[in-house]
């Protein structure tokens, strides 16, 4: 492990990552000026054994291995309401009340990922509009 490349840093020791709160330890962090979570904490990191049957098969669909932009989706809560960030549309999307979320958050945070990608395909979501409006061709 001693002297192994990672996503821009070298790794000199196990515990590097949990070490060097102070500095920003890889490339992309000096460039955005911000620690990247899911190098500290791997419980941020998705556990692809709970992929919903909906997120494995649109992963097959569209040729991708993980998650890659969704990874750093995560159910919240809005005014005490359970809700995904859309950054798309800058705001939070809430949950259906009639819909039963599950105790782990592991699970929850999937649910999210499939809610929000759902969400972001329907003809409700505001892109959809701003797409009529603004399209060019």
């Amino acid at each position: 492990m001693a002297g192994t490349s990672y996503k821009g840093s070298k790794i000199e020791h196990v515990d590097q990552f949990i070490a060097d709160r102070e500095g920003l330890g890889s490339a992309r962090e000096k460039e955005i000026g911000q620690h990247i979570g899911y190098r500290y904490d791997v419980n941020l990191l998705p556990d692809y054994s709970r992929l919903t049957p909906f997120l494995r098969s649109y992963l097959e669909y569209m040729g991708w291995e993980d998650l890659n932009w969704l990874e750093d989706v995560h159910m919240g809560y809005e005014e005490g309401e359970p809700a995904i960030f859309d950054r798309n549309c800058n705001g939070w999307v809430r949950i259906p009340k009639n819909v039963k979320l599950p105790a782990n958050q592991q699970d929850r945070d999937m649910m999210a990922r499939e809610l929000l990608v759902k969400f972001q395909m329907s003809p409700n979501h505001p892109m959809v509009e701003l797409n009529k409006a603004y399209r060019k061709f």
